[in-house]
């Protein structure tokens, strides 16, 4: 039997923190079995209420030893006004006594409305007020299977600071012989519980010929090879059918991270993929002075599509923020001397040449190239 134990609500008024009671078990059955918990966590398998009763009796008992993880039963109140249980969230032990590691799942019925960050939130604060385990809390951890976008925007929503991507280092909740990689993030007493850089997203933009969209997965269909010189563009940029799905994840994974936006510019007819149109910053988040950069299959040049697709882009890019856009100051671009088509794009949304690097891009027979930045300010053309 489990011993009785006092666990002191948390609560900010919509959510609420409390300790785990066996009247919980159907509902933590029917988390435990759902297809997202078996995604991405190890939760046994098949999981019986046998297994929920030893999780809250586990949870329970925890309470009561002095070096243990402190976990919650999270509460909300549904539309009907009914109060239900709606996950679990737990504060680990880390390296020391003055570490914690962060962990959280919640019910399928309690998704999507913002309930997670909340809980998170007020373990963070009570971590950070409270002497967990015998001494002040000065680091909390977070960590998940790359690809758990809900985790990662949860932890994001409540302020954590993320440190990237440790390759190979969680085990396959389906039992796969490969080891998975972890995104990373931590937060410390003092931090702000909310975002530290905007998560942008590829707002849907309409034009004439062509529209800005998120990619998709069957976009990959319409991937062509390019027949482009090399040092037209870096190689790790460019999109090919093989490293398609990481490619378009690494682009996820940069406007998560607040610095950049990447579109698929697709026919405004079939919505067929005819390229992509990016705003991004080599350092860091954006902020008010980003980078335009572009790149079309061949059968789409031509056509106008890569003028119009730059048009919409660098108009997202300087619209306030207040209209949807980034409310930039500036905007820059760099491209190869000799690519004259990338150059024209260029010039017919407003920017201007304000600087040449010479012998900077090796090209063919060992010859080198020059390479042109460019600039674009509000106020200069945009048609």
């Amino acid at each position: 039997m489990t011993a009785t134990v006092t666990v002191q609500p948390l609560t900010d008024g919509v959510v609420t923190l409390r300790a785990h009671s066996l009247d919980d078990a159907d509902a933590i059955v029917e988390q435990s079995r759902d297809p997202q918990s078996l995604r991405w966590t190890t939760v046994p398998r098949p999981y019986t209420r046998e297994h929920a009763v030893g999780f809250v009796e586990g949870n329970l008992a925890a309470w009561g030893e002095p070096r243990a993880t402190r976990s919650w039963a999270i509460e909300w109140t549904d539309d009907s006004g009914a109060t239900r249980f709606g996950g679990t969230i737990d504060l680990r032990p880390g390296a020391a006594a003055s570490a914690g590691e962060l962990g959280f799942g919640l019910h399928p019925d309690a998704r999507g409305r913002g309930l997670m960050s909340r809980a998170v939130r007020l373990v963070v604060k009570y971590a950070f007020e409270t002497p967990v385990w015998g001494v002040p809390v000065r680091r909390i951890h977070w960590r998940a299977v790359v690809g758990n976008w809900g985790s990662r925007r949860t932890a994001w929503a409540a302020g954590f600071t993320f440190h990237g991507t440790l390759p190979a280092s969680h085990p396959d909740p389906d039992g796969g012989a490969e080891a998975l990689d972890t995104w990373m993030a931590s937060i410390a007493p003092g931090d702000p519980l909310s975002p530290q850089a905007p998560w942008l997203a590829a707002t849907p933009v309409e034009g004439q010929r062509v529209r800005l969209r998120p990619w998709r997965a069957e976009d990959i269909d319409a991937v062509e090879v390019r027949d482009d010189p090399e040092h037209w563009m870096p190689s790790r940029s460019i999109i090919r059918r093989e490293s398609f799905l990481t490619w378009v994840h690494n682009r996820q994974e940069r406007m998560a991270e607040g610095s950049g936006i990447d579109w698929c510019v697709a026919d405004v007819e079939t919505d067929r993929a005819l390229g992509s149109v990016t705003v991004f910053s080599r350092s860091g988040p954006i902020t008010d002075v980003a980078e335009l950069g572009y790149q079309f299959f061949p059968s789409a040049r031509g056509r106008g599509a890569a003028k119009e697709a730059a048009r919409l882009a660098v108009a997202h890019a300087l619209a306030p923020t207040s209209e949807g856009g980034l409310g930039l100051r500036r905007l820059v671009a760099e491209t190869a001397a000799d690519n004259e088509a990338s150059n024209a794009v260029l010039r017919s949304v407003g920017f201007t040449e304000f600087g040449r690097e010479h012998a900077v891009d090796r090209v063919a027979g060992d010859g080198w190239g020059d390479g042109i930045h460019w600039e674009l300010v509000p106020g200069a053309a945009t048609h």
